[in-house]
């Protein structure tokens, strides 16, 4: 897709997005032999469920309907959230992912997995597990550190609060 239709679908659909009270995180156009697919990512602070899903895809739908952003011939929308192991690329990503477990890929060289505990504008406070019986650490990372970074998949995470409480 070229820049200039990038920023032209942004310009017309961040407007719509944003009045559904989500963030236009992500336009995508894959072309597929004749097949044209135009995909969405929102998000928001507390999530989007599907009824908010439902809504801004008709409003972004109405919308590309009434203009030629997508030029002639048939295309398929598509508006999702975006997934479990999402790439962190923007403060609000990071505060989004307080609390999950995220790999890091580190300036220095090498990589780190802890849990995001606070960020704040300069960077972000982890846990890093223990291993082997040992006790987590705490490690700050400034952003300026972190070359990339994306929220992990925990399909055994123990709740601690759960534990404390019992």
């Amino acid at each position: 897709m070229s820049t200039t239709q990038s920023e032209r679908l942004r310009e017309l659909l961040e407007p719509l997005v944003t009045s559904q009270g989500l963030d236009l995180e992500e336009i995508e156009v894959d072309s597929v032999g004749r097949k044209r697919v135009l995909r969405v990512v929102v998000d928001s602070d507390t999530g989007a469920d599907l009824d908010q899903i439902a809504d801004v895809s008709r409003a972004l739908s109405a919308k590309l309907d009434e203009t030629d952003a997508m030029g002639e011939g048939e295309y398929t929308l598509e508006v999702g959230t975006p997934g479990a192991e999402r790439p962190l690329t923007e403060h609000r990503h990071y505060v989004r992912a307080t609390d999950r477990l995220a790999k890091f890929q580190l300036a220095e060289g090498g990589e780190l997995v802890a849990r995001i505990l606070k960020v704040d504008d300069e960077g972000v406070d982890t846990e890093v597990p223990g291993v082997k019986g040992r006790k987590p650490t705490a490690r700050r990372l400034a952003f300026d550190d972190i070359v990339r970074a994306r929220v992990q998949v925990e399909f055994s995470r123990k709740d601690n609060k759960k534990e404390e409480e019992a």
